[in-house]
C-alpha cells in the first residue's frame, strides 16, 4: 500500500540531504524542467529513509504482500522464475520479497537513482543474498536482448516519461515466452479520490493539533510538517501519470506483449489507508505506537478482503491500484 505524504502547500525543489547526495543548487533548479534529473535527485534523497516512510520490511508481512500482489495478476504457474529484472526497484521491496517467497531465483535490479541501487544491494545483503544492480533508465535498459525470464516492477511506471517505450525495452530484454509483471500503479479516479481524502485529513489534523487543548501532546513540530510538505512537493514533480486499466492494457499490447491482463485492487482499503498514513505524518509520532500500527494494518487487510468481493460489482476504474502482466510472444 503506497500512501504519499500530504502537502499543505507547495515548496521549492530543495531539501535537506540533497547537497550530501551531490546535487548542486543549479541541479535543483534544472530539475523543475528536467523530469529525469528530478527523479534522480528525489529518489537519492529518499533512499535512506524510504523503507521507514513506506513501512517496507523483508519479513512475512511484506513477503506475503508481494507474493499476493504478483499472484493476483500473473498467477502461480512457472514459479520460480530463473532470472528476474526489477525496473525502478527502489530499495528492493518487490524483488527481494518475491525472492524470499520462492517466486524468483536470481535477482537483478535497476533504478535511475544510484542511492536506491545501493540501498537495494544493502537490503539484499542484510537478508542473506547477493543481487545484480545497475543504475539505469527504464527507457534504455543496459542488458542484452532476451536476457531474463521475468521483468517486474512495483509503483514505478507512473514515474517514467515514455511508458510505451519502457514496455518495449522490458519486452526486448525478455526471453521469448517470458513475462512482464508491473504492480501497484495508481488509477486515475482512484488516485483522485485517495488524494482528496489525504488532503482533507492533513488539513483537519494539523489544525486540530494546533489548538491549546491538543498542542502540547499531539502537535508535530513545525519543522517536521515543513519537511513533509517539501516531500509532497517533490512527489508532485516525479509522479507523472495515472492510468485507466483499459488504456494501460492497450499500451502494453502496442509495445508488443501478448496475453495482456490487468487487475485492480484497493477501494475501501485505499479510502482508509491514505488518511491513516497521512495522520501518521500530521501528528506527534510519540502518540502513535504498535497498537496504532496493528490497528492500521489489520484495518487495511480487512478492507482489502472486502474489496476483493466488491471487485465483482464495482468498476475497475474506481479502485486505487492497477497491475498489468503480459508475455513476450514466442518466436516463430
Amino acid at each position: 500500500m503506497r500512501v504519499p505524504r500530504a502537502a499543505e502547500s507547495p515548496r521549492p525543489l530543495s531539501c535537506p540531504g540533497m547537497s550530501e547526495s551531490g546535487a548542486s543548487v543549479d541541479d535543483v533548479e534544472r530539475a523543475w524542467q528536467d523530469t529525469k534529473l528530478a527523479q534522480v535527485l528525489y529518489h537519492d534523497w529518499e533512499a535512506d529513509s524510504y523503507d521507514e516512510k513506506w513501512s517496507i520490511s523483508f519479513d512475512e508481512r511484506c513477503i506475503s504482500y508481494a507474493r499476493d500482489r504478483f499472484a493476483a495478476v500473473a498467477g502461480t504457474a512457472g514459479w520460480p522464475y530463473g532470472t528476474a529484472l526489477e525496473i525502478g526497484a527502489g530499495t528492493g521491496f518487490f524483488a527481494l520479497n518475491l525472492r524470499q517467497a520462492g517466486v524468483i531465483d536470481e535477482v537483478h535490479v535497476t533504478d535511475i537513482s544510484p542511492g536506491m541501487v545501493r540501498a537495494a544491494k544493502l537490503n539484499a545483503a542484510r537478508i542473506g543474498f547477493e543481487i545484480g544492480g545497475r543504475v539505469a533508465d527504464a527507457e534504455q535498459l543496459p542488458y542484452d536482448d532476451a536476457a531474463f525470464d521475468l521483468v517486474l516492477g512495483h509503483a514505478v511506471i507512473h514515474h517514467i516519461p515514455n511508458v510505451e517505450l519502457a514496455f518495449r525495452e522490458m519486452l526486448r530484454v525478455l526471453r521469448p515466452g517470458g513475462r512482464i509483471v508491473i504492480c501497484g500503479e495508481p488509477t486515475t479516479y482512484g488516485d483522485r479520490i485517495a488524494r482528496t481524502l489525504s488532503r482533507a485529513t492533513w488539513w483537519t489534523a494539523t489544525r486540530l493539533t494546533r489548538t491549546p487543548l491538543l498542542a502540547n501532546k499531539w502537535a508535530r513540530p513545525q519543522e517536521d510538517l515543513d519537511e513533509s510538505s517539501r516531500a509532497a512537493a517533490l512527489e508532485a514533480v516525479v509522479d507523472l501519470h495515472t492510468f485507466q486499466p483499459r488504456q494501460l492494457a492497450a499500451t502494453v499490447r502496442r509495445a508488443g506483449a501478448g496475453e495482456v491482463r490487468t487487475v485492480t485492487e484497493e477501494l475501501t482499503a485505499a479510502w482508509f489507508g491514505w488518511p491513516a498514513r497521512t495522520l501518521e505524518y500530521a501528528i506527534n509520532p510519540e502518540r502513535l505506537g504498535w497498537a496504532w500500527a496493528n490497528f492500521a494494518y489489520a484495518g487495511w487487510r480487512r478492507l482489502s478482503a472486502l474489496d476483493r468481493m466488491l471487485s465483482h460489482v464495482v468498476p475497475d476504474e474506481l479502485f486505487y491500484n492497477v497491475s498489468v502482466t503480459g508475455i513476450r510472444p514466442p518466436t516463430t
